[in-house]
């Protein structure tokens, strides 16, 4: 797989950059721009290079069909303030787009084509859908390392067409990833969280047999828990998967991984009540699980002291609530405290556990942050990417 910046002669040439500027947005405002501020370094890259960059990207599920909802125009305008650059949007269908309508005015540096996901073909992973986008530029670059787990048109049929490389996002992914799967400094501990234990039942299968801890938190510990013989009141939890979770103690029995779970719980009455300590022996049957305890979080920290690498996909508990957050917030914290002495690589996953670090203003405290959800799971689960694949 090649990538971006070792290319010998970037000048003037276009480039079709295919991004994952799918951020949250609220009535047309955006409330998160972790994503597009990642993507800020290939673009400099690129425009130090003297080329013409015609960005490919989404926003939501549109289903193939024109939603003003779902435009762009919120995350052009974002981004040309970031850099300080001119940002055309076109909203003309691409099937009437001809190369030579493009880059046409001197100060057209940067044009963005209007949601990907407006065109059924995208999704379809269409041929001529892919034929078309490439006759636009000169070389094609996946920086939407987020966005790879899928077989669309913009990511994989395109590569066919074009001389096809990574972005420097996607390879710092790819590489923060595999220094937490193949190339992993032990001890090694992975902290999941979570509602459901049988959507990441193959990552944890996956990952047993190279981690030395696994720390089950949030409402997929309640899992653990009623396994366990524990009552969990009225907890989040998901039913038939007993199996899975003995699957789980089995295998790490075998593999010599050891399985962290609660021991004591912070419990509330309702999602917006005050927090209740309490050990498991305690709950009551109209009790909300919505936090680890004090001496589980003790327990946690010292487990996370004594690792070398750390990988963490999952909230301690319901943080929306400052009552429950303490326990993501302290081991966001007790993992900053050892990257500060370089005495730990630390590589972080899944919108909610990005939601946690922001609130601490922290993403430059851990050495990768991902906001990358399926893609980041589905390489966690050792599957083939059919993006990463299309590069290769």
């Amino acid at each position: 797989m090649n990538n971006i910046k070792d290319h010998e002669n970037l000048n003037y040439k276009t480039v079709l950059l295919r991004l994952d500027l799918n951020v949250p947005l609220k009535n047309g405002i955006i409330t998160d721009e972790t994503r597009i501020n990642k993507i800020i370094p290939t673009l400099d890259l690129l425009i130090k290079k003297n080329t013409k960059i015609l960005i490919v990207s989404h926003v939501g599920r549109p289903n193939g069909k024109v939603n003003k909802d779902l435009s762009l125009k919120s995350i052009c305008e974002s981004l040309e303030k970031k850099i300080k650059i001119k940002i055309k949007l076109l909203n003309k269908d691409i099937f009437k787009i001809k190369k030579n309508d493009l880059f046409k005015e001197p100060e057209d540096k940067i044009i963005f084509l209007e949601n990907i996901r407006f065109y059924i073909e995208e999704e379809r992973n269409e041929l001529n859908f892919s034929k078309h986008l490439a006759s636009f530029a000169d070389l094609f670059v996946n920086d939407a390392f987020s966005c790879s787990h899928r077989s669309h048109a913009s990511l994989c049929k395109i590569t066919e067409f074009l001389p096809s490389f990574a972005g420097l996002q996607l390879e710092a992914e790819i590489n923060a990833l595999k220094k937490v799967t193949t190339e992993i400094k032990k001890p090694v501990t992975c902290i999941i969280g979570g509602s459901k234990i049988s959507t990441k039942i193959g990552i944890i299968k996956n990952l047993i047999p190279r981690f030395d801890n696994i720390i089950f938190v949030g409402g997929m510990a309640n899992n653990i828990l009623s396994y366990k013989g524990n009552s969990i009141g009225k907890s989040i939890y998901e039913k038939n998967c007993y199996n899975l979770i003995k699957e789980i103690f089995d295998s790490s029995k075998n593999q010599l991984c050891e399985i962290t779970y609660p021991k004591d719980v912070l419990v509330g009455k309702n999602m917006d009540d005050n927090a209740t300590i309490k050990d498991l022996k305690d709950i009551k049957n109209d009790d909300l699980i919505l936090d680890v305890g004090p001496k589980t979080l003790k327990k946690i920290q010292s487990i996370i002291e004594c690792s070398r690498t750390v990988l963490w996909n999952g909230p301690a508990g319901y943080f929306e609530n400052p009552n429950f957050a303490k326990g993501s917030f302290e081991i966001a914290k007790t993992i900053i405290k050892k990257n500060k002495n370089n005495s730990i690589y630390s590589v972080v996953g899944g919108g909610d556990t990005v939601a946690v670090i922001n609130q601490l203003n922290a993403i430059e405290d851990f050495n990768f942050v991902s906001t990358a959800g399926g893609a980041f799971l589905e390489y966690l689960e050792g599957k083939e990417l059919p993006g990463i694949k299309a590069l290769s």
